[in-house]
C-alpha cells in the first residue's frame, strides 16, 4: 500500500521499489480493494523478495517491522513505520491502516521535497 501511494502521490519525482523480507504469495485482497477506493490500482501487484542491491541503491529505506531481516547500510536514511499488519483484517480495518500509511507517505514526500 505504501509503494502504491508513494507512486501515486510522488509521481515522476520519486522512484519507488517495494519488497519484503518474507513476502506473501499475493497482495492482500482487502488491501487491493481499499487502495482501489483511492484510485491506486494494486490489481497486478505481486509481492517480491527484498534484494540487497535495492537497499544499497536507495536514498530512503522504509521498513515495517522487518527487524534483523533487513540489511543496514551506514549513511542511509531509514524509517521504521510501526503499522498494524492488514493480513486477516476486514476492509474497514484495512482502510484505517491505508489512511495511516497515506499520512506517513505524505510526510515522507514532503521531507524529500517531492510532494
Amino acid at each position: 500500500m505504501a509503494a502504491g501511494l508513494a507512486r501515486n502521490l510522488g509521481g515522476e519525482r520519486v522512484e519507488v521499489r517495494s519488497a519484503g523480507s518474507d513476502p506473501a504469495e499475493q497482495v492482500n485482497p482487502a488491501a487491493v480493494a481499499a487502495m482501489a477506493e483511492v484510485d491506486v490500482d494494486l490489481q497486478d501487484a505481486a509481492p517480491k523478495l527484498l534484494e540487497i542491491d535495492a537497499v544499497r541503491e536507495a536514498d530512503v529505506i522504509v521498513t515495517m517491522g522487518c527487524g534483523d531481516a533487513c540489511p543496514v547500510f551506514p549513511g542511509k536514511r531509514y524509517e521504521d513505520w510501526d503499522l498494524e499488519d492488514p493480513a486477516g483484517k476486514d476492509l474497514a480495518q484495512v482502510r484505517q491502516i491505508r489512511d495511516e500509511i497515506r499520512s506517513r507517505v505524505e510526510a515522507l514526500l514532503e521531507s524529500l521535497g517531492a510532494s
